[in-house]
């Protein structure tokens, strides 16, 4: 996204500056331009914040220099996309799985956990590999009060909001996509 947003910039600075007054365009904001690319190839969030907050600056130190100050660029105080979430969906569930649900159940046979309480709760690996059982289940387990799983089987409420199930949900997903490679 980062990528594409720099060559949108640097086609709008193409626009905006026609051939004659190509001096307009300094060596500073190519250099600014340049630091911003290889932090976004880098995938350096520290050396990206600091290109972006340069070239921020420098755009505007340009507008007002060339009587323009009333256009002034500045660094977006809340996603423009407010829909989504730009977050590792699938850690954030793994680790909600392991706070939440790990006291009972295995959640990652990967990291040889053990359940703080040793009842006999299946594992997720074995919750996914259920034919029947489906990411739908789940998610209406997580917020029913699911009292009741099985005979003579209890099992807490606990208390997720809408984001924290669908981060648990995604997670059990890639691992029912595991068990069916």
């Amino acid at each position: 996204m980062a990528n594409y947003e720099l060559r949108q910039i640097q086609a709008s600075l193409r626009k905006a500056t026609p051939p004659p007054s190509e001096g307009l365009r300094s060596s500073q904001t190519t250099e600014q331009l340049q630091s911003l690319d290889r932090a976004i190839q880098q995938k350096d969030g520290a050396a990206f914040a600091k290109a972006y907050s340069d070239l921020t600056n420098g755009c505007n130190a340009c507008h007002r220099a060339s009587g323009f100050g009333s256009i002034t660029i500045q660094v977006p105080v809340n996603s423009p996309f407010s829909d989504q979430l730009f977050a590792d969906q699938i850690a954030q569930g793994r680790a909600l799985a392991r706070g939440t649900c790990g006291l009972c159940h295995v959640v990652s046979d990967a990291a040889r956990e053990t359940p703080a309480f040793r009842f006999p709760a299946p594992s997720f690996s074995e919750i996914a590999s259920r034919p029947s059982f489906s990411a739908n289940d789940l998610r209406q387990l997580l917020t029913s009060n699911h009292r009741r799983v099985g005979p003579n089987q209890a099992m807490l409420k606990p208390k997720l909001v809408e984001y924290q199930i669908d981060a648990i949900v995604a997670f059990f997903e890639t691992l029912q996509a595991d068990r069916a490679r």
